[in-house]
């Protein structure tokens, strides 16, 4: 009978992993090569980028030669439908889902690739895209797949695949650190728990108090080690691409831009006078203030004032710092790009650290507006009534959540939306530091939300008497 049951769930496996896989083939057949603004920093290997996408497109360019793309783009599409089959397999026997729901399950992970595709603003197929989210999206749903595993079961070969998706995920987007932060988090709170598995076979957690070290030093020694090792991979990465043994360049710049955009011209006074670092200042602030890029002319509504500073923030950075910065640097003669931008980027932090403190108030207020439209973004669409249920589904799945755990004592589709809570948070907050929650930033927390949203109901109905005879 388990050999039956087996083979079922094999084909039932098989079936969907070639939908999607006819699916993806299909949409690249229609829509083509998708190559955007950011595409052909990627394909030459830019300083400003993580390592991982690029060489991945670097191997199909050494392999193939020219006319390398298609082929590229059907392997992320050939990624991202095993990365939903296997989620969705796992989820299925994890949770006994029916047929049905599997297939809700995979729909769930279809739709924010049609979201971007028919709704965002640049009506993109990641998955036939020259960009590193289309390589993000299936590392994403393996990270979820061992992440879930390692909470659940607990074991050793779950913990280290998760690890390793999330240390990839960094190479990927550097946004995407957050995941190791996640990782080592989560790590920290399982060991305050134990699993049991009683005669019934349903899981149970249990919480004890373990010894400290497990709990705290653990994950703080491997997250040191994680983010000292990509720091050297992405040093290493740039000696062999540029000559230079160096990180990744224009973060800093990327965050000066939200700082400076919150600055009074009186702020220039935390400088020393005369120095390089002032005269910079009034040299942004002033070509700033004459082309409307501050928050003085953002508007009186929260929302007027947040579309304000997302369809400025780009004009900022690139047509005032980056600008002002590289034209100075390189006028100082023997300076090539990869100098000029690590310049740029030291300037640029030294003038964030002294900055930031004077303008620390509206900086903020600015930033929890970056954050609004992320969190509305990770699961919907930002519109003025969206919002607002949005709203409610968030609180609605926090409040479920903690009736689960404190009340009914059940804890996998919890735990779940835990795991999905605690990305969305930490990716919008550590997106809004450095550039606006741009739908193709926050995708990534999408269907995982609304897959534990329904795990949660499913939960609450099994209480219902009526659901109750039906099964009995």
């Amino acid at each position: 009978m388990e050999i039956v049951r087996l083979n079922k769930d094999r084909k039932r496996a098989l079936c969907i992993l070639a939908a999607l896989l006819v699916f993806f083939m299909t949409m690249l057949a229609a829509c083509g090569v998708g190559v955007y603004n950011d595409s052909d920093q990627y394909i030459t290997m830019h300083i400003h980028r993580e390592p991982l996408y690029p060489l991945f497109l670097c191997c199909f360019r050494t392999v193939i030669g020219d006319g390398y793309l298609p082929a590229a783009m059907a392997v992320q599409g050939i990624l991202t439908a095993l990365g939903i089959t296997v989620l969705s397999e796992y989820l299925t026997r994890r949770f006994h889902l029916h047929f049905w729901e599997e297939v809700l399950v995979v729909l769930l992970q279809l739709l924010p690739h049609l979201m971007t595709r028919y709704v965002s603003a640049l009506h993109i197929f990641l998955e036939n895209s020259v960009m590193s989210e289309a390589l993000c999206i299936p590392l994403f749903q393996f990270f979820l797949y061992f992440l879930l595993r390692m909470i659940f079961e607990d074991r050793r070969r779950d913990r280290v695949l998760s690890l390793l998706m999330a240390y990839l995920l960094s190479m990927t987007r550097g946004q995407m650190m957050t995941t190791i932060l996640m990782w080592a988090f989560i790590y920290c709170i399982g060991r305050f728990f134990v699993h049991s598995s009683p005669q019934s076979g349903s899981r149970k957690f249990t919480f004890v108090l373990h010894k400290i070290y497990r709990a705290v030093v653990v994950p703080l020694a491997v997250l040191l080690a994680v983010f000292g090792l990509r720091s050297l991979t992405v040093h290493v990465y740039n000696y062999f691409v540029t000559g230079y043994f160096m990180g990744n360049t224009y973060g800093q710049v990327n965050t000066l831009t939200n700082v400076i955009y919150a600055c009074d011209k009186e702020d220039r006074e935390v400088f020393e006078e005369g120095s390089l670092e002032q005269e910079f200042f009034d040299r942004f602030y002033a070509e700033a203030d004459e082309q409307g890029l501050n928050y003085k002319y953002g508007g009186d509504t929260v929302k007027d004032r947040t579309a304000y500073l997302e369809e400025h923030h780009d004009i900022l950075k690139f047509q005032v710092l980056e600008a002002d910065m590289s034209s100075y640097f390189f006028g100082l003669g023997k300076v090539d790009y990869y100098e000029q931008s690590s310049m740029s980027d030291d300037m640029a932090g030294r003038m964030m650290r002294k900055l930031l403190p004077v303008c620390f108030g509206q900086w903020f207020y600015d930033y929890l507006l970056l954050c609004r439209n992320g969190f509305v973004r990770s699961i919907a669409v930002v519109h003025p009534l969206i919002n607002w249920v949005a709203l409610l589904f968030y609180l609605a799945a926090a409040g479920l959540t903690l009736y689960l755990i404190c009340v009914k004592k059940r804890y996998e589709a919890a735990f779940t939306m835990g795991v999905a809570l605690l990305f969305i948070a930490a990716n919008v907050c550590a997106t809004s530091i450095t550039i606006m929650c741009l739908s193709r930033y926050m995708i990534y927390g999408f269907s995982i939300f609304y897959i534990a949203f329904y795990l949660l109901l499913r939960e609450m109905i099994k209480d219902q008497s009526w659901y109750r005879k039906r099964k009995g």
